[in-house]
């Protein structure tokens, strides 16, 4: 159970980690691409944020995951820059590729008849726990 701290700093972070990401996005020449925080949870100890993200078009998320990662020291003193007289510690920022609305997406497609995974089982990629 997420504590009202926990939930408070998230929806922080969730707000001005969209311009910051995108803002990084269309600078590293990634323009047209559309990133968006589908969630953020803060560990209980406020240490560390999973950030999931939402990319589009999905073909270039693999590759823009790797740069957002490689890029973390900047886009948490950028992070810790904008929230400063909100948070007094910045946490440690961990990204996901958040893949839910693929998986819809599988599943509406498997639905309408589409692909039937009934089948061909290999269609529904077992899902990940993260």
């Amino acid at each position: 159970m997420e504590s009202n701290r926990q939930k408070k700093i998230a929806g922080v972070l969730q707000q001005d980690l969209v311009d910051v990401l995108q803002g990084a996005a269309s600078s590293g020449g990634m323009r047209g691409v559309i990133i968006s925080v589908s969630k953020v949870n803060v560990t209980v100890d406020l240490s560390i944020a999973k950030v999931y993200l939402s990319i589009f078009p999905n073909a270039g998320a693999k590759e823009l995951l790797e740069g957002i990662r490689s890029n973390k020291p900047a886009i948490r003193h950028e992070l810790a820059q904008r929230t400063r007289h909100q948070l007094r510690r910045m946490p440690q920022l961990e990204f996901f590729i958040d893949d839910s609305l693929e998986y819809i997406d599988n599943i509406e497609k498997s639905l309408k008849g589409e692909d039937n995974p009934l089948e061909k089982p290999d269609l529904l990629d077992k899902r990940k726990k993260s």
